[in-house]
C-alpha cells in the first residue's frame, strides 16, 4: 500500500488469475490496506456478498460459480455449480432466492436455486461427505436439476469486433419483480421472470439504439441508467404505458470519438448522482439525474489504467484499476466528484471491490 490510507472497512476483491492473463490467485481480502490471498480459484472476476455467504464467478471458458461462508479467517468453501455458459462475469443474489448469473461469450444467463443448492450441500456433508480447499478434487458440485439457463436470441450489432453475437454483462432486479440482463451484443435489454425453482422463462425483450453496447444499469427515481459500453453515453430509460423501455435522456460522458474508450461500472448514489468508469481514457465521470434528466457534472483521473470496477464508502471512491495492479483510493468532493488518489492498495489486476 502506497499513500496516508484513511479508515477504511475491510475489502473483498475478485481479480484475474494467470488463466485469464492476470497477476492475482483468486479472491483477495483487504485489511489495512494490505491484500491477502483468501481463496484461490481461476479468474474471480464478480463478487456478490449476502449475509455471511460469497458467490464468485469463474470468467473461465466452462464457467462456474462458487459460493463461500465468510469466517474470522476469511472464507470457507462450499459448493460449485455450472454457471450454464462460457465466461460468467456477473453474479447476483436475487430477491426470488435464486442466484442470478450472466455468461458474457456464450449470452446465457442462469439461476441457481440457492436453497437446493445449500440443501444437497448440506445433505452430502451429513452422509459424511469430505470437502477439501477450493480446488481440490474434493468438493461439492450442486446438480443440474438445481439451474436453470436460458439463451439470448443470437442477433449481432454494428460494432463488429464487440457483437458478432449475444454477451449477457449484467442483471438487476426490477421494481415489478422481474429482472432485467443487459445484452452488450445485441443491444438490448432481456426481461425475465426468474424463480427459485429455478426457472428463467422470457418475458419481453427491449431494444435500445444500435451500437450502444449496453454493459452495466443502476436504479433511480424509477427510471433505469443504463451504461453504454461502445458508445461512451449514459442512457436514462423509463417504462411508458405499454410496459416499454423508452429513452427519456441521453449524456455523452466525454468529448470526441468514441475510439478505445469503454465505459464499465455505473452507480447511483441517493442525491441522483450517477458515477461511472470510463476505460481507455482512465477516468471517474459523474453525472446529475437528480432533475429527471442527466447532466454532466465533472470527471477526475482514475488514479490507475483501466478502472474495471469500484466501490463507494463514506468519503471515497475506491477504483479497482485492473491494468494497474491496484485500487486507487479516491477521496469525494461535495460535487460527488474524486480528487485525486490519495492512496493505492496493491492487488493482482483487480476486477470487483466488494466492501464488508
Amino acid at each position: 500500500m502506497s499513500g496516508d490510507l484513511p479508515d477504511l472497512p475491510d475489502l473483498l476483491v475478485g481479480s484475474y488469475t494467470a488463466t485469464g492473463g492476470g497477476t492475482a490467485t483468486g479472491i483477495s481480502l483487504v485489511h489495512d490496506g494490505v491484500a491477502q490471498t483468501v481463496a484461490v480459484m481461476d479468474d474471480p472476476s464478480f463478487l456478490a456478498v449476502s449475509g455471511d455467504r460469497v458467490y464468485a464467478v469463474s470468467e473461465t471458458a466452462d464457467g462456474s460459480v462458487s459460493a463461500f461462508r465468510r469466517t474470522a479467517g476469511g472464507l470457507e468453501h462450499l459448493w460449485d455449480a455450472t454457471a450454464g455458459g462460457d465466461a460468467p462475469c456477473h453474479v447476483r443474489v436475487d430477491p426470488s432466492g435464486a442466484l442470478v448469473v450472466a455468461n458474457y461469450t456464450s449470452g446465457t444467463v442462469t439461476a441457481v436455486s440457492l436453497e437446493r443448492a445449500e440443501s444437497y450441500a448440506a445433505s452430502v456433508l451429513a452422509s459424511d461427505g469430505v470437502v477439501g480447499a477450493h480446488g481440490t478434487a474434493d468438493r461439492i458440485v450442486v446438480p443440474e436439476s438445481a439451474v436453470a439457463t436460458a439463451v439470448l436470441p443470437d442477433v449481432t450489432g454494428p460494432v463488429e469486433d464487440r457483437q458478432e453475437g449475444p454477451h449477457a454483462h449484467q442483471s438487476t432486479a426490477t421494481p415489478d419483480g422481474t429482472v432485467l440482463v443487459a445484452d452488450l451484443g445485441g443491444d438490448a435489454l432481456h426481461e425475465f421472470r426468474v424463480t427459485a425453482g429455478p426457472a428463467v422463462e422470457s418475458v419481453r425483450v427491449h431494444h435500445v439504439a444500435p451500437g450502444v453496447g449496453p454493459r452495466h444499469m443502476a436504479w433511480h427515481d424509477g427510471d433505469l441508467i443504463v451504461a453504454g459500453e461502445l458508445d461512451g453515453r449514459v442512457h436514462r430509460l423509463r417504462r411508458d404505458d405499454s410496459g416499454s423501455f423508452t429513452v427519456v435522456a441521453s449524456a455523452p460522458t466525454f468529448d470526441g470519438a468514441v475510439g478505445e474508450s469503454l465505459l464499465s461500472h455505473l452507480e447511483v448514489d441517493d442525491d441522483g448522482r450517477v458515477v461511472v468508469a470510463v476505460r481507455g481514457r482512465d477516468v471517474i465521470v459523474v453525472l446529475d439525474a437528480s432533475g429527471g434528466g442527466l447532466t454532466l457534472i465533472g470527471s477526475a483521473p482514475a488514479g490507475g489504467t483501466w478502472p474495471r470496477h469500484f466501490a463507494r464508502v463514506p468519503g471515497y471512491l475506491l477504483v479497482a484499476n485492473q491494468m494497474s495492479d491496484a485500487i486507487a483510493v479516491l477521496p469525494v468532493g461535495a460535487d460527488g466528484v474524486p480528487g485525486e488518489a490519495v492512496a493505492q492498495i496493491a492487488v493482482g489486476t483487480p476486477a470487483c471491490i466488494v466492501p464488508v
